[in-house]
């Protein structure tokens, strides 16, 4: 690049409009949990969409952008400083650096979008398919990190029943479109801004007036219990605190006059290694009183530490056991830990040295009368791909996590706006036990039908919801989707040459 144009690709935008962009980011952001205000999303992307049709050159549209994603997901994902604030003392100073890091780094998938599409047309319906794209991109490069897709914010409309067609990235792209349609009716004068301001209104009244369906649960169905100590983190490995909070769960495991068919409790609720449980074991197995468990457990193999799940049966065995294998980033596992580890950074989730080991990969656990289940370790959730890559599919999903880490302000309640598009996504219900809430069980469309508040102790008996037929996106994933959106971009890419020509 020469030097003018690296002049002009820093000149191209004033600070006005890239200020305006990441206030239009930030409001975006407020259609998450716990605001919820959706047609804020959709508003606040409408404003970047109109900004774009402005732009004079690829750079502009880059800046602008990127000053859309920083907005967007420094107000989507602020609750990322929580885990910082565990031990304040220790890594409190990193908390500033984590939410610049990550919203700007984040920011640059947005960035691409929007220089892609003033790249390749003059209109500004493709940013629709380049969002789409740069939000694919984000779910699966160097791991992946889809938490706040803008297509969540539907999922208490019909509009998020999407999912279980063409899966979340396609509620993304409605989202997209029908922030497009926003600027196309705020950009027009007079009479010719009612046709898309009327069709705009009537999507959005649509998506929420529009009743949803459920699957009736029958009177027979088995009762599963979700346990919630409710175990704050920075108490969790205290030693005078860590048999306060086992003895509640065993607890909430024994207490009932009526016994479920299945008890869960959160993940790494038993406070001692799987290898040094053997008594621990005992005392659980009394208290569920023949009745199996699922238990949320680090264990170790030679020098490996896992973050596990584990079937203990009727008899008090175990049965089964799960390996998490979507380990967190610089939570569970450091990239280039032995390297780090030498300056003392290491995993905050683990208390095993340089973190934890991956899991072989998705397994279903056998549960006998109650079915086949996809047990997901808190993080893995987040992942569509991860739900959908079983061998079998299972009957239901079973999620076990810890979301004491997120605080108590919008990262559990955000975590649980995406498991419940995971349950769309495969039209499976899902059973979730967290450590300090929200626990609820989910319908196959993805409603909740019972659950624990955020912050209290005890537990819940419900009764497990149906699934539904196998849906279209658990058949198929996303590569249709994103086999589309490619040949969408491929025909832009080739009428720009030709009219170059």
């Amino acid at each position: 690049m020469t030097d003018g144009r690296r002049r002009r690709w820093f000149q191209s935008v004033t600070r006005r409009d890239l200020l305006v962009m990441l206030a239009a980011g930030g409001v975006a952001g407020l259609g998450h949990p716990p605001f919820d205000l959706f047609f804020l999303t959709i508003a606040g992307l409408g404003v970047a969409v109109l900004y774009l049709g402005r732009t004079q050159s690829p750079g502009q549209a880059w800046w602008l952008g990127w000053g859309l994603g920083v907005g967007y997901f420094a107000v989507s994902i602020h609750w990322i400083v929580e885990p910082f604030f565990v031990d304040p003392m220790r890594h409190g100073w990193m908390a500033p650096f984590a939410i610049l890091f990550l919203s700007t780094g984040l920011g640059l998938f947005w960035a691409l979008a929007f220089w892609a599409t003033r790249r390749v047309s003059n209109a500004i319906w493709p940013l629709a398919v380049f969002l789409s794209l740069a939000e694919l991109a984000r779910a699966y490069v160097f791991g992946g990190f889809p938490w706040g897709m803008p297509g969540y914010v539907l999922v208490d409309s019909v509009g998020g029943q999407l999912a279980s067609w063409l899966g979340p990235h396609g509620v993304n792209l409605f989202v997209f479109l029908l922030a497009w349609l926003v600027s196309v009716a705020a950009s027009r004068e007079g009479r010719q801004r009612f046709a898309p301001a009327i069709g705009a209104i009537s999507v959005v009244a649509a998506l929420f007036l529009t009743p949803r369906g459920d699957l009736p649960v029958a009177t027979d169905a088995p009762v599963v219990r979700l346990v919630q100590p409710n175990a704050p983190q920075h108490l969790k490995w205290e030693p005078e605190h860590m048999r306060r909070f086992f003895d509640r769960a065993v607890l909430y495991t024994a207490v009932g006059e009526t016994r479920p068919e299945l008890i869960i409790w959160p993940e790494t609720s038993v406070p001692v290694l799987l290898d040094r449980a053997g008594h621990t074991l005992d005392v659980i197995a009394e208290a569920a009183a023949g009745k199996p468990v699922v238990l949320g457990v680090n264990r170790t193999d030679g020098v490996r530490a896992y973050n596990s799940a584990v079937l203990m049966d009727a008899q008090g065995q175990v049965a089964q056991v799960y390996d998490k294998h979507h380990l967190v980033p610089f939570g569970e596992y450091i990239p280039l830990g032995n390297m780090l580890s030498w300056f003392g950074i290491r995993g905050f989730a683990s208390q095993h040295g340089d973190g934890y080991s991956a899991g072989s990969g998705p397994v279903v656990m056998d549960l006998g009368k109650l079915g086949k289940a996809l047990p997901l370790i808190c993080y893995e959730a987040v992942f569509p791909q991860d739900v959908g890559g079983a061998a079998e599919r299972p009957d239901f999903l079973m999620q076990v996590t810890n979301d004491a880490w997120f605080g108590n302000f919008s990262g559990p309640y955000q975590h649980l706006a995406q498991a419940r598009m995971r349950a769309i996504e495969q039209g499976l219900p899902m059973v979730r036990a967290a450590n300090t809430g929200v626990s609820a069980v989910i319908s196959a469309k993805g409603r909740v039908t019972a659950f624990l508040p955020l912050n209290e102790e005890g537990y819940i008996d419900a009764a497990l919801p149906p699934a539904a037929t196998p849906t279209m996106y658990s058949r198929t994933g996303d590569l249709p989707l994103a086999f589309v959106l490619l040949v969408v971009t491929g025909l832009l890419t080739l009428r720009t040459r030709f009219k170059s020509d």
